[in-house]
C-alpha cells in the first residue's frame, strides 16, 4: 500500500478580492474570497491560482473546466455547483457543505477534503490520486467509473457509496468510520478495508456473488 502524497499549501500573502462577479475563463492568482455570493455566477474555464475562497455560497455556481492550483476551499456551501471537468491540484478542501455537487469527469491529485458533509456527490468517470478524505461525511458519492489512485478514507463516514465500475489502486478504506457500499461491491479490487469492515460488508459479498445467508 503506496502513501499518498499530500499537498503542501503554502499560501503568499493574498490580496483581497474587490473585483466584481467572476468571469469565465478567468485568471485569479494570489487572492483571497471572503463572505462571497459567487451563486448562479460562472467562472468557467477559469484559473485560480495560489488563492483561498473561505466561506463563500456556491448555489449554481458554474465552474466547469475551472483549476484550482496550490489553493484553499474553506467553509464553503452551495447547492448544485459544477465543477464538471475541473482540475483541482494541491488543494485543500476544509469544512466545506455541499449538495449535489457535479464532479463528473474531473481531475483530483494532491488533495485533502478534511471536515464537513458533501451530499449526493457526482464524481462519475473522475481522476482521483492522491486524495485523503478525512474526517468528512460523504452521503450517496457516486464514483461509477472514476479512477481512484493511492485514496485514503480517515475517519469518514461513506453511505451508500455507488462504485459501479470503479478502478481502484492502493485505496484504503480501513480507516472509515462507516462504510456502506450500495452498487459495486466487486469493484474493491485495489482496495484494502479492515476484518470488521469486512464483517460489516459480507451480506452485499454474497449478494454479489448469488449466496443467501439464512
Amino acid at each position: 500500500m503506496r502513501a499518498v502524497r499530500r499537498p503542501e499549501v503554502r499560501l503568499p500573502e493574498l490580496a483581497a478580492y474587490d473585483g466584481g462577479e467572476l468571469e469565465p475563463e478567468g485568471d485569479y492568482d494570489g487572492l483571497e474570497f471572503t463572505d462571497a455570493d459567487w451563486g448562479r455566477q460562472s467562472a468557467r474555464g477559469a484559473r485560480f491560482m495560489d488563492c483561498a475562497v473561505r466561506r463563500c455560497g456556491l448555489d449554481e455556481t458554474v465552474l466547469s473546466r475551472a483549476r484550482f492550483i496550490d489553493s484553499v476551499l474553506s467553509g464553503v456551501r452551495g447547492i448544485g455547483t459544477d465543477l464538471s471537468g475541473a482540475s483541482l491540484r494541491d488543494v485543500e478542501v476544509v469544512d466545506a457543505r455541499l449538495g449535489g455537487a457535479q464532479l463528473h469527469g474531473a481531475v483530483l491529485e494532491r488533495v485533502v477534503v478534511r471536515g464537513g458533509k458533501i451530499d449526493f456527490p457526482n464524481l462519475r468517470m473522475a481522476k482521483l490520486r492522491d486524495v485523503a478524505f478525512e474526517g468528512c461525511v460523504l452521503v450517496e458519492a457516486d464514483f461509477a467509473g472514476a479512477t481512484l489512485e493511492r485514496v485514503t478514507f480517515d475517519d469518514c463516514t461513506l453511505a451508500r457509496a455507488d462504485f459501479s465500475e470503479a478502478r481502484m489502486k492502493d485505496v484504503d478504506l480501513r480507516g472509515a468510520a462507516a462504510v456502506d457500499i450500495a452498487r459495486g461491491i466487486d469493484r474493491l479490487s485495489g482496495a484494502v478495508i479492515s476484518a470488521a469492515q469486512l464483517m460489516d460488508l459480507a451480506p452485499a459479498f454474497a449478494a454479489q456473488i448469488g449466496v443467501r445467508v439464512e
